[in-house]
């Protein structure tokens, strides 16, 4: 199938970024995973041409950053060309991977000018970070990886993710003597591996998805933001993307997001520095949080 083109594209001045989930295959089977993805995952419908045209069509719409997600995005067998693609259309690109294993081709891709990275890191006891990953070496090899990114100068962050809250200022610390400055605080969301309820809702949102950013999966289908999935706004495969971010279903979509996050509760907690909108998108000041 070939993505529809669209020309001239219209300018979406709004939107930012983009994540381009691109797999569900990753090493590892987290307990919190928001899309279920692990070893027999798969890369879905979308080809190495169809995600050249999104980037096209993000680069027209005005999109400055593209973040390569998953599943493990480095296990896609076409990332590196999509990554170059991206930088080579003018777009900053981050890589959200796990960090267990990274290619010394990937450590060369990195390092170009525009690429950075950011992985989730779940406690500075290896015991706590492997519970959650399913796998007994993850937290050696993450931690190894975070070590070595930062020697060679690739911009990283790092986003602690936690289940219950503890281990966060030791987590934090270790992070810091290792040299990260960049380090968020998150809590597992209830989607995907992560749900406590049958069905999905808009109550473990963040209340700022589809605003100045969007995802889009392995089968082309455009949600407000990687969590927000269910609320399928449209399909490249089918329409042009500036249709779709600019479309009454993503409309549709941020209304009701925000509809269910404008009623905060009593005593609602500040957002600090440490909270972004994650995963995937550089502090920004004032982040919707409840």
């Amino acid at each position: 199938m070939t993505i529809t083109e669209h020309s001239p594209t219209p300018t979406v001045a709004a939107m930012r970024m983009l994540w381009l989930d691109l797999t569900r295959k990753c090493q590892l089977e987290c307990a919190h995973c928001y899309n279920g993805s692990g070893p027999d995952g798969g890369h879905g419908t979308m080809t190495r041409d169809h995600w050249f045209t999104v980037v096209d069509q993000a680069a027209n719409a005005g999109v400055e950053l593209v973040q390569l997600i998953g599943g493990e995005p480095t296990l896609h067998p076409d990332a590196p060309a999509i990554a170059v693609h991206a930088l080579d259309r003018g777009l900053d690109v981050e890589v959200y991977s796990n960090l267990v294993h990274v290619s010394p081709a990937w450590w060369t891709l990195l390092q170009r000018p525009g690429m950075s990275a950011a992985t989730s890191y779940y406690g500075s006891d290896p015991a706590r970070h492997n519970a959650m990953t399913g796998r007994r070496a993850s937290h050696r090899h993450t931690r190894a990886n975070i070590v070595r990114a930062l020697e060679l100068n690739i911009p990283l962050r790092v986003s602690i993710i936690t289940a219950d809250g503890e281990g966060v200022e030791e987590t934090r610390a270790e992070l810091r003597q290792l040299g990260v400055t960049r380090i968020g605080v998150d809590h597992v969301r209830p989607y995907g591996r992560g749900t406590q309820t049958e069905e999905p809702d808009c109550s473990g949102l963040c209340g700022a998805c589809g605003n100045g950013r969007a995802s889009i999966g392995p089968d082309g289908r455009v949600s407000p933001c990687v969590f927000s999935t269910w609320m399928n706004t449209g399909n490249v495969l089918q329409q042009p993307l500036a249709d779709i971010l600019t479309g009454p279903d993503m409309t549709q979509a941020r209304n009701e997001i925000t509809a269910a996050k404008n009623d905060p509760p009593p005593n609602p907690v500040p957002c600090g520095p440490d909270r972004w909108c994650c995963p995937g998108v550089p502090d920004s000041g004032c982040i919707p949080r409840t």
